[in-house]
């Protein structure tokens, strides 16, 4: 029973509503019985009751909450990569009982072309019980390659990254973690020599 309007889902192994979505799976010999919804989406959540026509009922109550699903890219949000190394950028989707029919990635506004010219792109998509997995490879990285790379499921959010192909030089986030590195070492110094000169 669907508790926000006292719907009668199943009885039995029968179906009570027009919602193709909603089943019901009963293991033949076993006291089993299990609420199959397909495609869940956000109206869905809430309460559900499942009875027992006994004397007294028996009744046990389910709280379903609806999240929306997420990909995920492995690593910070911004990756930086020397030229002529190879760009690799892993996405996940965490959806196990409905994995995405295709995964598309995006480079800026355009979809990333394996057929392109250039060469050297390729995609490898796994399918397992945890979830989805797209790994997007790019081999001899230019300048031309930087910008943002977008991982699109056909069945979650997608997600970002920021890639900064480097001509040698080191990105500014390093350069900044050096020199706030010495700033403490010269305070230190400079307290010590203060505290020598009061003590004598």
């Amino acid at each position: 029973m669907r508790m926000r309007d006292m719907h009668i889902l199943t009885s039995a192994t029968i179906t009570y509503t027009g919602d193709a979505r909603f089943s019901v799976k009963h293991p033949e010999g076993s006291d089993e019985w299990r609420l199959i919804i397909n495609y869940v989406q956000p109206r869905d959540a809430g309460l559900y009751e499942c009875q027992v026509n006994t004397e007294p009922k028996m009744k046990m109550a389910f709280a379903l909450r609806v999240e929306a699903a997420q990909a995920k890219i492995l690593g910070p949000e911004d990756v930086y990569v020397k030229k002529g190394s190879t760009i690799s950028l892993t996405c996940t989707v965490n959806v196990q009982s409905t994995p995405p029919s295709s995964v598309t990635w995006h480079h800026g506004s355009s979809i990333v072309d394996f057929d392109s010219p250039r060469g050297g792109v390729s995609l490898e998509t796994e399918k397992t019980e945890s979830g989805t997995t797209s790994k997007l490879l790019v081999t001899q990285a230019r300048s031309s390659d930087s910008g943002n790379y977008t991982c699109i499921p056909s069945n979650a959010n997608p997600a970002s990254v920021m890639v900064h192909v480097l001509n040698g030089e080191h990105p500014a986030a390093m350069q900044h973690g050096g020199s706030c590195g010495v700033a403490p070492t010269i305070l230190l110094a400079t307290l010590t020599l203060l505290v020598s000169n009061l003590l004598r």
